[in-house]
């Protein structure tokens, strides 16, 4: 295979080959007025074609994931009544969580996003992915919506993983600024995919902290780093390098997946965690340099959180920069 090579900021790198998966459908979940809205996806789109990289991005067009699918994670019942839901015109499916009619649909596809990056994934052609999708997912319960999130993503994509590409063993780590309460109730007592989260603490919505590792056979799969209100760049580090990265390295799994939430930006108006831009691009790093050790360097990369349109869209250029370019 001919070397790919790309020019930023005058040097020239080496390419990975990294996967984007978003759809424009994805912005007919309308939401407004409402912090998670078409605009945060807008401002991604249009910040990474501006970017020198774009057009060495591998593009992966998502699928609809079927309501089966969906129900590895979710009770049939409530993927049911979340299509009913929206096609009753129904505004709200809790306090925090609004849909419309084409919500449904665009959460089949967030879902399926994952799916066919994993299907890249494995076939081999593409080393890594991030997928720009919404609505998010990791709050999402079993039974019930919450957070701004109807089905759960990663959870979704990890047992796609498992069930049909034979993957024994995944790790989720989470860095959006809240607990992902969805996706570590999902596994909680299932060893075969390790939950990790990084977040502000105490905070929305109350779960993540330190003594909650498992139960049952899945006792000690889940780690839970809980975060000061405006920590910063050091102490997410010094979290992922000597408390994340060792246990990644101990479990081995098959496949990395990160919720990638941008809210503990420093400028985020949701939270009070205190990251520059230049961390997620380091912790990215770090996430790849492992997955190299562990697992041939599959890695995919979801989008969670992040309300301010600048920081957030600056945060995946970064992320995504890395992916390409970043020899571990």
């Amino acid at each position: 295979m001919p070397l790919r090579l790309v020019v930023l900021n005058g040097k020239v790198h080496k390419m990975n080959k990294t996967g984007y998966a978003s759809d424009p459908f994805y912005l007919r979940h309308e939401t407004e007025p409402h912090p998670e809205n078409p605009g945060r996806l807008t401002a991604i789109q249009n910040r990474l074609e501006s970017s020198e990289f774009y057009n060495n991005l591998i593009p992966i067009q998502p699928r609809k994931a079927t309501a089966k699918e969906i129900s590895r994670v979710h009770d049939s019942g409530y993927v049911a009544s979340v299509e009913k839901s929206c096609a009753d015109g129904v505004r709200n499916l809790d306090a925090d969580t609004v849909i419309s009619s084409d919500s449904y649909d665009a959460a089949l596809l967030s879902a399926g996003a994952g799916m066919n990056a994993i299907d890249q994934l494995i076939d081999g052609n593409i080393h890594n992915a991030f997928c720009a999708v919404r609505p998010p997912g990791h709050h999402a319960e079993q039974d019930h919506a919450m957070g701004f999130c109807l089905f759960n993503n990663v959870a979704i994509a990890a047992r796609y993983a498992q069930k049909t590409k034979g993957l024994n063993k995944i790790f989720i780590f989470d860095w959006d600024v809240h607990h992902g309460n969805g996706s570590q109730h999902s596994f909680y007592s299932d060893p075969s995919i390790y939950y990790s989260s990084m977040h502000q603490y105490p905070f929305y919505p109350g779960t993540g902290a330190g003594e909650e590792t498992g139960t049952g056979d899945g006792l000690g799969t889940t780690l839970n780093l809980p975060m000061d209100a405006y920590s910063d760049d050091d102490d997410y580090l010094s979290a992922v390098q000597n408390k994340l990265i060792p246990e990644i390295q101990r479990y081995k799994p098959d496949l990395i997946i990160i919720s990638a939430g941008f809210d503990a930006h420093q400028n985020d108006p949701l939270a009070q965690i205190q990251l520059t831009t230049d961390c997620f691009g380091k912790m990215t790093e770090l996430l790849m340099g492992i997955a190299k050790d562990v697992c041939d360097g599959r890695l995919l990369s979801m989008l969670e959180g992040g309300y301010d349109y600048d920081a957030l869209s600056d945060s995946v250029r970064l992320h995504m920069q890395t992916l390409l370019t970043f020899e571990p």
